[in-house]
C-alpha cells in the first residue's frame, strides 16, 4: 500500500519505520528535510512538498507539533489539501483539542476524502514496535478503513467515537501521567529523608501501588538521572509536555471543568522549562522537583 507520513519527529520517524519494517511503500515530508534521511536510506521516498505527498500516496498519516503546523501542513502552500486526495484516506495522529480535529475534518471531507483522528499513547519505543495505544475518531466506515493500518501501529486500537472523540481521550489519559510526574518529584523529596540510596527509593516505589506503568518504566532512567549519571535517551520532554498541559487545561476549559490539578502541574513544568529542563524527558520533572529548595 502507498502511504505517505507527514511529520518526523521522535514519534512520526519512529511510526514511519514501523511502516517500512511492516512493508508499506512508503514516501515522507518533513519541514525540516535533514530528518528525513534516515528514512529514505532505509527505504522510503522524498515528497517535496505535502501536496506531492498527497499525489503520492493512498493513505497519508500526520502527526506534528500543534494545532498551528496542523494548519501549515493541510492548509498552506502547496499544502496536503492542494493535492490529490479526493476518495483517499487521511489520518491524523497529533495530540491537540478536538476542536481542531473536527474543523479539521470538514475541510478534508470538502475534498472529497476520508478523515480520521488517531492520536497513540505511548513514546518512542512502543512507537517503533508496532505496540501504541490508538485513540480512533472517525464515522464507523472511515474507522474501518483506517484500522488496517493503524493495528500494524498499535497494540490496541479503540474506536471512540466521531473524530473529537479520540482527542478527548487522548488528553484525559495523558493528565494523570503528567500530574504524577509533579507528584513523584514530591514524593522523592520526602522519601530521601529515610536516608536510602536511590535505587532502594525506586524499588521500594514501584512495588508500591503509588507507582504508575511510566513511573515503571522509566525507574532505572530516574535513578541514574538522581545520581548524576547519563539516563539515556530522551523520549518525551518537559517542553512537549508543558504543550500538552496547555492543551488539556483550554480543552476542559471549554467543557466547563476547573482543571486546578492541571494548572498546578503546569506551573511545575513551567519551573523546570524556565531553569533548563525543558528539553529533558518528562521523567525528570520529578528530578528536578525532588531537589529544588522552597523559595
Amino acid at each position: 500500500m502507498q502511504i505517505g507520513l507527514a511529520g518526523l519527529g521522535a514519534m512520526g520517524a519512529n511510526i514511519a519505520a514501523r511502516l517500512l519494517d511492516t512493508g508499506h511503500q512508503l514516501t515522507v515530508w518533513n519541514r525540516n528535510a535533514e530528518k528525513t534521511k534516515p528514512l529514505v536510506a532505509a527505504g522510503a521516498k522524498l515528497a517535496t512538498s505535502p501536496a506531492a505527498l498527497a499525489d503520492a500516496s493512498d493513505i497519508v498519516l500526520t502527526i506534528l507539533t500543534d494545532g498551528a503546523a496542523i494548519d501549515a501542513v493541510y492548509n498552506g502552500p502547496n499544502g496536503l489539501l492542494f493535492g490529490d486526495v479526493k476518495g483517499k484516506l487521511l489520518i491524523e495522529m497529533s495530540t491537540v483539542a478536538p476542536k481542531i480535529e473536527t474543523d479539521l475534518a470538514e475541510k478534508v471531507r470538502a475534498k472529497g476524502a476520508a478523515f480520521v483522528e488517531c492520536p497513540v499513547g505511548g513514546s518512542t519505543g512502543p512507537a517503533r514496535q508496532g505496540k501504541l495505544l490508538g485513540l480512533m475518531g472517525g464515522e464507523p466506515a472511515d474507522a474501518e478503513r483506517a484500522r488496517p493500518v493503524l493495528e500494524q501501529l498499535c497494540r490496541k486500537v479503540e474506536h471512540c467515537g466521531p473524530v473529537g472523540a479520540g482527542s478527548a481521550m487522548k488528553l484525559a489519559i495523558n493528565l494523570p501521567l503528567m500530574v504524577a510526574w509533579q507528584a513523584y518529584g514530591e514524593a522523592f523529596a520526602l522519601a530521601r529523608q529515610a536516608g536510602l540510596d536511590s535505587k532502594r527509593i525506586m524499588d521500594i516505589f514501584v512495588e508500591s501501588s503509588g507507582a504508575n506503568n511510566g513511573l515503571k518504566t522509566r525507574a532505572d532512567m530516574i535513578v541514574a538521572m538522581l545520581d548524576g549519571r547519563d539516563p539515556g535517551p530522551t523520549t518525551f520532554t518537559i517542553d512537549n509536555a508543558r504543550k500538552d498541559l496547555r492543551t488539556m487545561i483550554d480543552a476542559g476549559t471549554a467543557a466547563g471543568a476547573d482543571m486546578i490539578t492541571a494548572k498546578a502541574a503546569l506551573a511545575g513544568f513551567d519551573d523546570a522549562s524556565a531553569n533548563g529542563q525543558g528539553d529533558g524527558d518528562g521523567a525528570r520533572l520529578s528530578v528536578y522537583w525532588s531537589g529544588r529548595k522552597k523559595k
